[in-house]
Order: C-alpha cells, then structure tokens, then sequence
C-alpha cells in the first residue's frame, strides 16, 4: 500500500493521485493541508520538514515535492513510455516538468487564486491582468510544442504531461477569455478522454 498525504483539490496533490491511477497502483490518500490541516504537527514535519503537500509513504521510503514523487512513481513502476527510454527525451520530459515548475505554474496560479479563492472585493485586476496575459503567452509555447505530435513528446503519453496537463484543466475551467489554441485544444480534449485525469483531476475548483 502506497500512501499520500495531501488534500484532493490540491494540484500538486492531483499530479501524483493522477500518475498513481495511470499506473494501477494501491493508493491510500489522506486529507491533510487546507481546510484539513494537519501539515504543521510534529508528525507531519518529521515525514517533510517544509510543512507542505503532497508526501508520498512507499513502505518505509517517503518523498516529497509532487514532480518528484511523479518521476519516482514512473521511474519505479512505470512499464509503458512514462519514462522514455531514450535519454535525451528523458531529458526534455524533465525539462517541461521543471518548466511548469519554474515558469507556467506562477501565473496560472494567479488568475486561479484571484478567481477562485479570492473574496470579489480583494481581488486585484492589474495583477490578474498580467497573471492572464503571462499565462496566454505560455499556453501559446505549448501550442507550438504540441504541434504535429499528440502529447509533449511525440505520439505517447509521458510524465512531462503531467504537470502541464493538470495546470491545462484549470486554465481550462475558469471562467476566462482564451485564445483559439488549436494544438493546445487537441491535446487537452486527449487528457479529458482519460479515466485517470477524469477522476482525479477534473475536480471542481474550489
């Protein structure tokens, strides 16, 4: 038994639920964080001592940062292209899970919190104007990425869609103005069409 601590609506939480599904695993997920609390007890700090979600319980083994525990998951019991055997495609799948990291999931994260966990009075317009105009000029960089090929790396479904494909379904469901992304569009439709992404990130946004 596998177990993850980390609430459901958490993103980095539905990263690791949705790769852990993909792969048939046995998993127990417990609420903690959020509405939950729970991450600031001593026990929690014993298992990440940064006090954040997700952690991931392996039998005796425990890892933390939700890209990582992905690429543990995959690397570990993976048995199709969720880690490409090619080296230098192993290479551009790290680099677009550290992109996300790095660059995507800022903004897209802004016009999320403003929307959805911002009161109406306390949201700031100019910074979710230039969350918005950010996130469009990245989605755009993955449309060119995307174009001719089914997911970020070619025809299979890889870990480097993961991140991105999670961050896709928010941008996706917010009530906001988006540019026509016809690569961007195909690709999501794809993740949309799968049971996994389906029940463990297609979650309503609270």
């Amino acid at each position: 038994m596998i177990q993850i601590l980390g609430r459901a609506n958490s993103i980095n939480v539905q990263k690791v639920m949705w790769c852990a599904t993909e792969l048939g695993l046995d998993i127990e997920r417990l609420d903690l964080g959020g509405a939950f609390g729970g991450i600031e007890t001593a026990e929690f700090l014993s298992l990440n001592p940064n006090g954040q979600i997700p952690v991931l319980k392996d039998g005796e083994f425990v890892i933390w940062e939700s890209n990582a525990i992905v690429r543990y998951l995959c690397q570990k019991y993976g048995k199709t292209s969720w880690v490409p055997e090619c080296v230098m495609q192993q290479g551009s799948a790290q680099q677009w899970m550290d992109w996300y990291l790095t660059t995507l999931h800022a903004p897209v994260s802004t016009v999320f919190l403003q929307l959805i966990r911002t009161p109406i009075k306390e949201r700031d317009p100019e910074l979710m104007a230039t969350a918005h105009k950010r996130s469009v000029d990245l989605w755009t960089m993955i449309d060119a990425q995307l174009e001719g090929k089914s997911f970020l790396l070619g025809d299979r479904i890889s870990m480097a869609d993961i991140p991105i494909g999670c961050a896709a379904y928010r941008w996706h469901a917010l009530e906001i103005e988006r540019p026509v992304l016809k690569n961007l569009e195909r690709w999501y439709k794809k993740l949309s069409e799968r049971h996994a992404f389906r029940s463990q990130v297609m979650h309503p946004l609270t």
